[in-house]
């Protein structure tokens, strides 16, 4: 009897390790789980919010030839987390160089409050294709070198001006001042080897002014000299058949005169690898005093076979044809090109 109650208690044992064993490996799945959903809810800490702003009191010494200018302006900055110190780790991405000629910071309450007033000489890229009838945009951005994107996020304060409307730029009138907020992408872990993938992010203040040029007195003052060349050229038409050497010796000359136009007003602009619209002017140009020219060699050979009144009524045809087709095809892509900016 007493051996029966022992062997029964046996059995229950053996049954209880064989259902531990079964439901061991779903017990330390849920267990796990528990612990990861234990992590994901905990509330990650949100990025501390810098409120910016800049109010901008001149831009000067445009440099269209090395794509740079200088700007002044007054940058604000609220924030709470006193470790930022923007005083030291305020970054202009764009500039060339930046001094602050003047700074103060209030940190009596619970924000700080910092005022800079920054000269910078700004590098940016420029829109020739248009010249001179283009419209640019000069970007300005900022950033603290210090602290990404999971720490500090930007907040653009858009209350008031953000520009003198005093000032005045030679030559151009600004259409807006827009500011806004974006997530600055390194593909570089900046030689940090506890950061396991080559990926940071920094919060970024971006400042874009639209710009449009007064071109009309530009314009005529870069490409006169130009019309007069073609002109020059096209008064050969009016020549007598017989003056060949001063047509020949006119048109030649117009040919260089328009040359020589090109390179000088290509020295004040940025290298370009696209067809711009002054290249566009010069060649047409250059292709109608190559056909003055031409069209001066056939009315020489009808000279010489004595068709005198052909040749004349040939220059006096060919003079309207090409003078038509000449302002025609200047007045559009001058058009063109004032449409598009």
């Amino acid at each position: 009897m007493v051996y029966s109650k022992w062997l029964f208690i046996l059995l229950q044992i053996v049954k209880m390790k064989k259902a531990c064993l079964f439901f061991a490996p779903f017990i330390f799945f849920m267990s796990a789980m528990g612990q990861t959903n234990q992590k994901d809810s905990t509330p990650a800490t949100p990025p501390d919010t810098v409120s910016i702003g800049l109010y901008i009191t001149s831009i000067h010494n445009i440099d269209f030839k090395q794509k740079e200018y200088d700007i002044n302006f007054w940058l604000w900055l609220r924030y709470k987390n006193r470790a930022f110190n923007f005083d030291q780790n305020l970054e202009i991405p764009q500039a060339k160089s930046f001094t602050t000629s003047y700074s103060t910071t209030d940190s009596s309450g619970e924000q700080v409050y910092m005022l800079m007033k920054i000269q910078a000489t700004m590098k940016d890229s420029w829109r020739i294709s248009n010249f001179p009838f283009d419209r640019q945009k000069m970007r300005l951005s900022f950033e603290n070198s210090q602290f990404d994107s999971k720490s500090l996020v930007f907040k653009p304060d858009t209350l008031g001006n953000h520009f003198d409307p005093r000032f005045t730029i030679n030559g151009w009138v600004i259409d807006s001042c827009i500011l806004g907020v974006s997530t600055k992408a390194y593909e570089t872990a900046f030689g940090d080897a506890t950061i396991p993938k080559p990926h940071m992010e920094y919060s970024a203040f971006r400042v874009r002014m639209d710009l449009n040029r007064n071109a009309s007195g530009l314009f005529w003052k870069m490409f006169l000299g130009m019309y007069i060349a073609f002109l020059i050229a096209y008064v050969c038409f009016y020549i007598h058949a017989d003056g060949i050497d001063s047509r020949f010796g006119l048109s030649v000359g117009s040919l260089f005169a328009v040359i020589g136009n090109k390179y000088i007003i290509d020295s004040s602009l940025p290298e370009s690898t696209t067809f711009t619209l002054v290249d566009t002017l010069h060649g047409i140009t250059l292709f109608f005093i190559f056909a003055v020219i031409t069209a001066t060699a056939w009315s020489l050979k009808l000279v010489k076979q004595n068709k005198i009144k052909q040749a004349r009524r040939f220059d006096m045809l060919a003079a309207q044809i090409f003078l038509f087709l000449y302002v025609s095809l200047n007045i559009f892509f001058i058009w063109q090109a004032h449409k598009s900016g």
